[in-house]
């Protein structure tokens, strides 16, 4: 019933519509055939055709066009009651030729309004669709947390033999087992604040912090891995030869999971036996933080998809990613206004860095 009464309004509105593009051909025509050859109203049936594209499309808009010019050139040789005149027969054809111009360009623009009204729907679709991807994996990661908490806690409770008595053989199993839970949980948890950063921004508490405590307490927290990996972490303070704090006003938590994911990320890509250099320095109005690695360097077309989310590049690093941790730091670095980028170091290796707004002294305590 809703889809019969549409029928019939849109019938009613073509043919108002029709009857008004028809009164105005009428009346222009009156004018045109009424008055002396030398009073050109033919340029006035560029509204009837702007309207007839605008409402009824592109032969409308042809056959508007043809009755036009032929009521405009006709005018000379009708109603005959005058010699023609080489002017007159001049005038018109040049509003002829401006009502051919007219019909061609007005369907020329309706087109590009199609084409743009559907790049605007497409683009709509997309933007739907990625928004459905993000709440999707959002919900997912969320849901996914619960029972990876469960079976962490289960495993710990067995490592304290709270069910009974556990082998010492059996006791690294369960620990691999603890770390492999923890593993996935701190990527649930990536996932999280990633889509929760691209949804609502980067929430900061901001005070006064230390970089140089922020790198030296990350790589305490890594030396098992680095130990693991043979891979050896020290630390320059660039152009002093002393231990010196590079204040900033940060969210020292967020930072913490920068120095974390950089570092992880240069361990990884190094082989056994080389060394990962944590550099210090300070500048006019920035504090630099670089981590330098000795491994196989970053390829050229890698570097315009580094920091993007879920990218990978091809390597023979020991340890696979997810391609969140340099996407995430990249985020964390922009909200404290502070710039990260990555470069090549010669002969062998990569160097990634980012820069944060130094702290005014007066603020430091």
């Amino acid at each position: 019933m809703v889809e019969f009464k549409k029928n019939i309004l849109s019938t009613k509105i073509q043919y108002v519509r029709s009857l008004t593009i028809l009164v105005i051909f009428i009346i222009l025509g009156v004018l045109e055939y009424s008055t002396p050859s030398e009073y050109v109203f033919g340029y006035l049936y560029s509204g009837a055709i702007l309207l007839v594209n605008s409402w009824f499309g592109e032969r409308a808009t042809v056959q508007a066009t043809f009755v036009a010019v032929l009521l405009t050139i006709l005018n000379v040789w009708l109603p005959g009651n005058a010699a023609m005149k080489i002017s007159v027969f001049a005038s018109r054809f040049i509003a002829a030729m401006a009502l051919i111009v007219t019909g061609f360009l007005s369907q020329r623009l309706r087109r590009s309004q199609e084409a743009i009204a559907l790049t605007k729907t497409k683009l709509e679709s997309q933007e739907k669709l990625a928004r459905l991807r993000e709440d999707f994996a959002s919900t997912l990661t969320h849901d996914l947390k619960t029972p990876l908490l469960g079976a962490i806690e289960t495993i710990k409770a067995f490592q304290k033999e709270q069910f009974g008595a556990v082998l010492p053989t059996q006791q690294p199993i369960l620990a691999t087992m603890a770390r492999s839970h923890e593993t996935s949980l701190q990527l649930l948890e990536t996932l999280l604040d990633i889509y929760r950063n691209d949804t609502e921004g980067l929430k900061l508490n901001l005070a006064p912090v230390d970089l140089t405590f922020l790198a030296e307490e990350v790589s305490m927290t890594l030396t098992q891995l680095a130990a693991s990996r043979r891979v050896h972490l020290s630390f320059n303070y660039g152009d002093s030869d002393f231990r010196r704090s590079l204040w900033v006003n940060g969210d020292a938590l967020q930072l913490q999971r920068v120095f974390t994911n950089l570092l992880v990320n240069a361990i990884n890509h190094s082989r056994r036996g080389d060394r990962v250099e944590v550099v210090l320095e300070t500048q006019a109005s920035y504090q630099v933080v670089k981590i330098l690695d000795t491994g196989a360097g970053i390829s050229p077309e890698n570097f315009p998809y580094l920091f993007e989310r879920f990218y990978q590049g091809h390597s023979d690093r020991q340890a696979k990613g997810s391609g969140l941790g340099l996407y995430l730091s990249r985020q964390i670095i922009a909200a404290h206004g502070g710039i990260i980028w990555a470069e090549n170091r010669m002969p062998t290796g990569a160097i990634f860095s980012f820069k944060l707004p130094v702290l005014p002294m007066s603020a430091e305590y």
